[in-house]
């Protein structure tokens, strides 16, 4: 719109005073219109300024969909490559426990029981060796077992010692029901202290050997040397996603310290029958 067109708006049907310049009214007309268009321009600047921002605001979002979806794909991969040989599941604590009650194993209540079972050499002390060491935080009076766990301990430690010249690690033994019931509140992995899928570490029979620091190899032939065992009954393992290893080990396993001799002498147990396994896969 023209400045004379404005004029003719703005005083159309009136007339100029008397004296007044009309310049002075061309000059109010000029401000108001420099007026408006000052007034307008706010407005379309934070049109224009807005729409950027929804745009940036749509492409943060995408980006952000993108990483979780990433992540979460990364998540899923995760998991997908855990392939346990050796899966623990609820009916396999179930029947661990259906064995050892058979077996009339008692289980560990509180100390007492197990200071009682200690003094009886019903849990027998787990001593360091060049092949087994055992965790540092693991108290003097909680590295015992049964004796046929003790035996499979060495047996095992020493055929790995043999082939990679490095030691087991355990990480604990036996434990009682305090204890476990402790543990249970503050790892959700824990199993409960009693019940039908009672810990078995209750009851002494039980370890859990470290798997930090591992090769693939190492660990490969640490599945070799198990699967035979738990094929023959003798033990029980399960691969948890914690860093350890646990592993049930049923009387049983004395068994193949007990066979039928022959009276000869040539048929004596030799020293390396008395160890067992020890310097190769079961």
């Amino acid at each position: 719109m023209t400045v004379k067109a404005l004029e003719g708006i703005l005083f159309s049907g009136h007339t100029t005073t008397a004296g007044q310049p009309r310049a002075g009214v061309r000059a109010a007309a000029l401000s108001l219109v420099f007026a408006g268009l000052l007034l307008g321009t706010p407005s379309l600047f934070a049109v224009q300024s807005t729409q950027p921002s929804k745009s940036r605001h749509k492409s943060s979002k995408s980006s952000s969909s993108s990483s979780s979806a990433t992540a979460h794909s990364k998540k899923g991969k995760h998991f997908a490559k855990w392939s346990p040989m050796f899966p623990g599941s609820h009916d396999k604590l179930v029947e661990q426990n259906v064995e050892l009650n058979k077996s009339q194993v008692q289980r560990m209540n509180n100390e007492f029981d197990l200071v009682q079972s200690e003094m009886a050499n019903d849990l027998v002390p787990v001593s360091e060796t060049e092949a087994l060491k055992v965790a540092d935080n693991l108290a003097d009076t909680h590295r015992y077992c049964r004796p046929w766990t003790r035996d499979f301990l060495q047996d095992f430690s020493q055929a790995y010692f043999n082939v990679f010249h490095q030691p087991l690690q355990v990480n604990s033994l036996v434990r009682t029901a305090n204890q476990q019931a402790w543990l249970r509140r503050h790892n959700r992995f824990a199993a409960p202290a009693f019940g039908d899928t009672a810990s078995t570490h209750l009851a002494g029979v039980s370890v859990d050997l470290s798997r930090r620091g591992l090769s693939n190899t190492q660990y490969q032939w640490i599945r070799g040397y198990l699967q035979p065992l738990q094929q023959k009954g003798m033990v029980d393992p399960i691969e948890e996603r914690q860093p350890v290893l646990h592993i049930v080990v049923f009387e049983k396993y004395s068994d193949k310290y007990t066979q039928p001799r022959s009276n000869s002498e040539a048929s004596e147990a030799t020293e390396a029958d008395l160890l067992g396994f020890a310097g190769s896969q079961p």
